[in-house]
């Protein structure tokens, strides 16, 4: 006749033996999941645009994001974290980026939506840019997963207002 303990200890690992096959089977499900959001970041104003006393350029832009990331969430994901960067070339670096506005979307009800904020960034003087949509899937087992949308043709005036 086996002990309570070794019975109690057969039980345990059996139950945490079926949970882990449980989250590996989610995390895999997780890979047949295509999913297709949808943005649209407008620039409707550049509010001002200044040099600072320390020499940076200073801007403040007003813009209308509109997006569908409801693809992104299936029965194991978390929460999403979105930002929106400028992203530009400087002779010193290939990729600079500016965050301009971030969010946590904690469930697929609040995945579309429209925003209109206004941002600063600095050092983007004369410089063409890109407005950038990263997002991160937080599943709840699994690795996290990350993407992005880039929308160019963006380019800020060569003179202060």
């Amino acid at each position: 006749m086996h002990s309570f303990g070794y019975r109690a200890n057969a039980l345990l690992t059996y139950a945490l033996t079926i949970l882990a096959l449980m989250c590996t089977i989610a995390s895999f499900s997780d890979n047949f999941n295509f999913p297709s959001p949808s943005v649209e970041i407008q620039v409707l104003n550049f509010n001002w645009f200044q040099k600072q006393p320390h020499g940076n350029d200073e801007v403040s832009l007003t813009m209308n994001i509109t997006a569908d990331l409801q693809s992104l969430f299936t029965w194991n994901t978390k929460q999403l974290f979105i930002f929106v960067a400028a992203e530009y070339e400087t002779p010193q670096n290939s990729l600079n980026q500016v965050s301009l506005w971030d969010a946590i979307i904690p469930a697929k009800e609040h995945a579309k939506f429209w925003f209109q904020t206004a941002n600063k960034g600095s050092n983007l003087r004369g410089k063409e840019f890109n407005l950038t949509l990263h997002w991160h899937v937080m599943p709840k087992t699994g690795k996290m997963l990350a993407d992005k949308l880039v929308m160019s043709g963006f380019r800020l005036p060569e003179e202060y207002r």
